[in-house]
């Protein structure tokens, strides 16, 4: 028997309903449903792309939202300083929210933004820190600011990944520690360089007895990215660092690695990448990986001659 809804079917009555749905409303049902199952990271993105996307689109109808209305957003955000990289993340979560309204929730019938391309990101950044470079900007960090830097350049961590590793995934005997929420979703286990070792025996000796993270401020707390930024920030203008950002830390770690012969299969798993095209920026640092590719091309072409030799001579 069909339940009064109004005069209309119950999958008329879901149309509408859907059809009647705004952007607020799928963003609401979004962080609500799926933003606990991703990692505390991804939620922080999610809520600062929020803070973009609600006072553009939140009272449009979804029905209303159009790849020419999304484009236009892209020129408001440029206008306003945002980078392609800022842009696309904020339009990738309202890409996931469509999708989740179209093929789970039914409020849709397509998703606007599989017409919309991605803005280029500029992700070939190779900016490295010199050893000189380096001396200087420890000598004009305080201590604690100094453990994070020297930890960074031996781990090659992402900043998130480093303010909330915590006690419960450092091994010292082993000199390991485990990535728990990194970016690509999975944990990995990170070998430990003697010097970052070094950096958790010593910080052991005092542990905060308020939080199980390694890496905490002045009083006991966690470190506010913001925060980290602005030290940092001010140690490299004491330093006479120009152009040079935290990031550049791990970029750092991983041209060293690269340097120093260490392949890009290697360096790829000591990133976290989830994708070995995305280490391939370090390949041009690693000659010495590409002479030992040639010298074997050598060796076989030497042991063919050597061979044409031996039977000519046999003849």
């Amino acid at each position: 028997m069909l339940q009064c809804t109004g005069g209309k079917s119950p999958n008329q009555a879901d149309e509408s309903l859907g059809e009647s749905k705004t952007l607020k409303d799928m963003m609401d049902k979004f962080m609500l449903e799926h933003a606990p199952t991703v990692s505390t990271k991804t939620q922080t993105s999610y809520s600062a792309s929020l803070k973009h996307l609600l006072p553009y689109f939140g009272d449009s109808k979804l029905s209303a939202i159009t790849p020419k209305m999304l484009y236009e957003y892209k020129v408001l955000r440029k206008n306003q300083g945002a980078k392609p990289a800022s842009i696309n993340r904020e339009l990738a979560m309202m890409s996931k929210a469509f999708n989740l309204a179209m093929k789970e929730w039914e409020w849709v019938e397509n998703n606007p933004m599989s017409k919309v391309p991605k803005e280029k990101e500029d992700n070939e950044r190779d900016r490295w820190l010199t050893e000189d470079e380096e001396k200087r900007l420890l000598d004009n960090s305080p201590s604690w600011l100094k453990d994070i830097i020297v930890f960074d350049l031996n781990t090659g961590l992402r900043m998130g990944e480093l303010l909330s590793l915590q006690w419960n995934r450092v091994n010292l005997f082993r000199k390991t520690i485990v990535i728990q929420e990194s970016k690509n979703g999975k944990p990995r286990t990170t070998p430990l360089t003697q010097k970052a070792a070094d950096i958790l025996t010593e910080r052991s000796k005092i542990r905060n007895i308020k939080n199980d993270l390694v890496f905490t401020s002045t009083v006991g707390t966690r470190i506010d990215g913001d925060n980290l930024r602005r030290a940092f920030k001010k140690a490299l203008k004491k330093a006479g660092i120009e152009d040079f950002h935290f990031h550049d830390l791990r970029h750092t770690f991983a041209t060293r690695l690269a340097q120093n012969g260490v392949d890009i299969y290697t360096i790829s798993k000591l990133l976290g990448h989830k994708d070995i095209r995305m280490t391939q920026r370090y390949a041009h640092h690693c000659p010495e990986s590409l002479r030992v590719g040639i010298q074997a091309l050598e060796i076989c072409h030497n042991s063919v001659i050597i061979k044409e030799n031996q039977i000519m001579a046999n003849a």
